[in-house]
């Protein structure tokens, strides 16, 4: 996807905070459309961002199911099977004990919105070691709720503070290290979709219209 500042061509433009956002949803209901419409769920397994291809509207469409699972059944709560996917998207619990969950896709999609907001790479060998893994980067930043530090310095600040903050905290909710902690991607497209209609200027945005779908950490 075009949004990584590294793969920007010379010339090219960077994906503004409307278009950002609107990948972000359109990924998401990708996402519920495997764990909820489907019987039993799919779990994706693999999802980065080099499986979402773009349209020339940048209408997102989920590719390359080749490592796809068939979700839990029978009442079972996770599937159990050998550790797949790309490093630096794998939830920790999947990448540690094999066990997988629709909540494993969750944790994927927070490292995807991520790269929409900050537009750096999941994993990006030629930055600073403190700075290749994004999630580890991204942590101390979320504590510290340094949160214009995250966003994609080609934005030059051209997005509502109030949409970065909560964008920046769905993304953290979707990285927790314990999956039960994680939200469903159906309440994660709730706020989502209501950040994308947000206009550039922050000012306008009241702190009661921030939707609350998901209990975002403080």
């Amino acid at each position: 996807m075009s949004y990584v500042c590294s793969d920007l061509a010379p010339g090219e433009q960077p994906l503004d905070w409307h278009t950002r956002m609107k990948i972000a949803v359109g990924a998401a209901k990708g996402l519920e459309y495997l764990h909820d419409f489907a019987d039993p769920p799919i779990i994706f397994r693999d999802f980065k961002a080099s499986n979402i291809l773009l349209d020339e509207s940048f209408n997102p469409k989920l590719s390359d199911f080749g490592l796809a699972k068939l979700g839990p059944s029978e009442g079972k709560d996770h599937v159990s099977t050998r550790v797949m996917g790309t490093y630096g998207y794998c939830a920790p619990e999947y990448a540690m004990t094999g066990k997988l969950t629709t909540k494993s896709d969750v944790y994927s999609f927070g490292v995807v919105l991520l790269e929409i907001i900050s537009g750096r790479r999941a994993i990006d060998l030629k930055r600073p070691i403190e700075e290749q893994n994004l999630v580890a980067w991204a942590e101390p930043l979320f504590k510290d709720k340094k949160f214009t530090s995250k966003a994609d310095p080609l934005l030059e600040g051209n997005y509502p503070l109030k949409g970065l903050c909560q964008a920046l905290a769905v993304a953290a909710m979707c990285l927790q290290e314990d999956a039960e902690t994680r939200p469903l991607i159906a309440d994660v497209i709730i706020t989502v979709e209501y950040l994308a209609r947000l206009k550039e200027n922050g000012n306008i945005v009241a702190e009661s219209q921030i939707n609350n779908s998901i209990d975002l950490p403080d």
